[in-house]
C-alpha cells in the first residue's frame, strides 16, 4: 500500500470521526496517532533497510498539510514527531530507528525555554536556573531546564532536549530524553498554546539524569549539522496554531 492509500485510510476511518471530539475536549489524540503508527506514517521518514517508508521531507510534508486539514491537533503532533524523527534518523542509534520506523515510538521537541514571565505559578514547575543546562558527573548527564509549548507532552516516548553547550561552545547540545527518565515533570494540565488536543504544555527537568551517550553526536560533521536539521525541517513542515507557527532560531537555543 502506498503511503498516500494507507493516509486516505487513516483520515476516513480514525482521524475526521475523532477530530470534533479531539477539539472540543481537548483530548490528546492517541487513537490518530496509533492509526497512524500502524499505517507505517510515523515511521515514513526512517531509512527502509530499518523497516521504515524511506521516504523524505517532500513527502512528510504532504502528509502533516492532509492530517492538519481534517485536525489540526493531529497535525501538529505529527510535525513535531516527524521533526524530531529527522534527528533520530540522522544521529540516533539503531534500537530507536526501528522503534520509530514500526511505528511504536512518539518522538516530540522541547526545544525552547520558558521565559521568565512564565514564571513557576504559570508553569507549575520550579524556577530551574537561567537558561537549559547540561552538567556530567561521570557517565550521567543531569538537565535543567523549563521548555515551553511542548507538543504531546506527557503522551511522547522520547523529546529532543536542547541545552546550554557542556564544554562552553557556543552552539546548544541536544539529547534524545526518554519519557520515563528520572526528573522529568509534565504539569497535569495543558499550558501551552497549540491547537487543542495537542497536548502542547510546559515540560519540567529539575533535573533530568540521562545517560551522556543520549547526546545526539554528529561524528565527522559540525556541531551546527544537527540544529540545522531541526530547523530545515520546521521551516518547511506545515505549522497549525500560534505555538506551532512561532518560529524557533538558533539563539534561542543557546
Amino acid at each position: 500500500m502506498s503511503y498516500r492509500s494507507a493516509l486516505s485510510y487513516v483520515l476516513s476511518s480514525t482521524i475526521e470521526p475523532s477530530a470534533g471530539q479531539t477539539r472540543a475536549r481537548e483530548r490528546f489524540p492517541r487513537a490518530s496517532v496509533l492509526a497512524l503508527g500502524e499505517a507505517g506514517l510515523l515511521g515514513l521518514t526512517v531509512s527502509t533497510h530499518l523497516g521504515g517508508g524511506g521516504l523524505r521531507l517532500v513527502e512528510a510534508t504532504e502528509v502533516v498539510t492532509e492530517v492538519s486539514r481534517a485536525c489540526p491537533a493531529t497535525g501538529t503532533v505529527l510535525r513535531s514527531h516527524y521533526a524530531a524523527v529527522a534527528l533520530i534518523e540522522a544521529y540516533g542509534t539503531p534500537w530507536v530507528r526501528r522503534k520509530a520506523a514500526a511505528g511504536d515510538h512518539l518522538s516530540t521537541l522541547a526545544l525552547a525555554d520558558l521565559g521568565d514571565g512564565g514564571g513557576p505559578g504559570g508553569s507549575g514547575c520550579p524556577a530551574p536556573p537561567a537558561g537549559s543546562t547540561a552538567t556530567r558527573t561521570g557517565d550521567v548527564v543531569a538537565l535543567r531546564a523549563r521548555k515551553r509549548d511542548v507538543v504531546g507532552a506527557g503522551e511522547a516516548d522520547s523529546y529532543i532536549w536542547s541545552s546550554r553547550p557542556a564544554d562552553g561552545s557556543d552552539r546548544p547540545d541536544l539529547w534524545l530524553v526518554p519519557a520515563d527518565a528520572p526528573g522529568l515533570f509534565v504539569p497535569a494540565r495543558p499550558t501551552g498554546a497549540g491547537p487543542r488536543g495537542s497536548g502542547a504544555s510546559t515540560v519540567c527537568a529539575d533535573p533530568v539524569l540521562v545517560p551522556a551517550s543520549a547526546r545526539l553526536r554528529w561524528e565527522g560533521g559540525r556541531r551546527d549539522d544537527a540544529l540545522s536539521t531541526v530547523l530545515e525541517w520546521l521551516a518547511t513542515l506545515p505549522a497549525t496554531g500560534s505555538a506551532a507557527a512561532e518560529p524557533i532560531s538558533a539563539e534561542a537555543l543557546t
